[in-house]
């Protein structure tokens, strides 16, 4: 018997089939628009997050006063900002900002783990001061790691600066950001020590940021550029070149952060006082400090700049009252210290008035 096929059969088998396809088409073409769209999307945003955040966000937290908020926004702001690279160019200018600002928040959480340690030390308590030095370092590496990526960024944005090329700056916020990129290389070598580990930061990253420094002018920047070069000067044997004089150029500097209400000089000179054992001129440092701040107020652009010089500065000043008396500067008493004359105090003689 022969068997024939009925070829009404098969048509609605091809019409489903046809259909099927076509919706299969559609379907790719809308998900494939879809993400096309967010992709443009993304992109756009993460320009305008750029540009915003160099433009205002940036320049705004500058006339501001408050670390603490700075400091708490770098940390949460810089995994969102930093991911935009994913989806347009990596934000590499302001990431030297971000990881700077976010290593000065660990190495401030160093600082408080330093005092809790000299604190214990004090109190004759070594194994509370051991712990203390312990978490000191880890902080400090952390720090480093962070300070590290911000000169990595920098080197990426501006160029590597063993070149011995200057970029051209756009505006004076690209040349402040230029100058806290050469910052963060010397804070993450300086971290870096201070942990007692490595984390790949090259040892020649302060003698390259100090050379750098030629490429600002000294003047318009507060004498913050050649305080940095002094102090690589003053720590790094065979540095200074000849004829020059570290602690001099760093007094010159401190004037002129004086005048400018940015006291960022001072900082550099107590590190290098520091890092020579001189603690005579550690206490000069910190009390003309707290003269200035009393006599002249904080340039009104650069707020900022100056509150985390005056931060590092009482930094220095716990550093030396927790050491020599257990607890940190009494509260409004910066630039003075535990061992101070009290000042003569003239009397008079009442009996021969009676």
């Amino acid at each position: 018997m022969t068997h024939f096929r009925n070829p009404s059969r098969k048509s609605p088998f091809s019409a489903r089939r046809v259909r099927n396809l076509v919706a299969a088409f559609t379907a790719s073409l809308v998900l494939g628009g879809c993400s096309a769209v967010n992709h443009v999307m993304y992109k756009t945003t993460g320009d305008v997050m750029q540009g915003f955040s160099r433009d205002h966000t940036v320049p705004f937290l500058m006339e501001s006063n408050d670390l603490a908020m700075g400091c708490a926004m770098s940390e949460a702001t810089a995994p969102l900002l930093m991911s935009f690279g994913r989806v347009t160019n990596e934000p590499a200018q302001l990431a030297v900002m971000l990881y700077l600002s976010a290593g000065g928040c660990a190495e401030e959480e160093a600082r408080e783990h330093e005092l809790a340690a000299l604190a214990a030390l004090n109190a004759m308590n070594g194994n509370e001061a051991e712990d203390a030095m312990i978490q000191q370092k880890r902080a400090h590496s952390v720090a480093a790691r962070r300070y590290y990526k911000a000169w990595q960024h920098h080197n990426a944005h501006y160029g590597n600066p063993a070149d011995g090329e200057c970029p051209d700056f756009d505006d004076d916020m690209d040349e402040f950001i230029y100058m806290a990129g050469l910052l963060s290389g010397l804070q993450a070598l300086n971290a870096q020590i201070q942990s007692t580990s490595s984390i790949g930061v090259p040892a020649n990253v302060g003698s390259i940021a100090a050379r750098a420094t030629s490429c600002l002018d000294n003047e318009k920047w507060w004498g913050a550029p050649m305080a940095l070069r002094a102090t690589v000067w003053a720590m790094i044997p065979g540095a200074q070149p000849e004829g020059e004089n570290a602690f001099e150029r760093l007094a010159i500097a401190d004037d002129q952060g004086e005048v400018a209400g940015v006291r960022l000089p001072h900082v550099f000179h107590a590190i290098a006082a520091l890092n020579k054992g001189d603690e005579a001129m550690v206490r000069s440092v910190i009390r003309d400090h707290a003269e200035s701040i009393e006599t002249t107020p904080a340039n009104e652009q650069w707020r900022f700049v100056d509150a985390m010089a005056t931060d590092m500065i009482v930094a220095v000043s716990d550093r030396l009252w927790v050491e020599n008396t257990g607890h940190r500067t009494p509260m409004g008493q910066l630039g003075s210290f535990w061992d101070d004359q009290a000042e003569a105090v003239e009397t008079m003689d009442l009996d021969d008035l009676l």
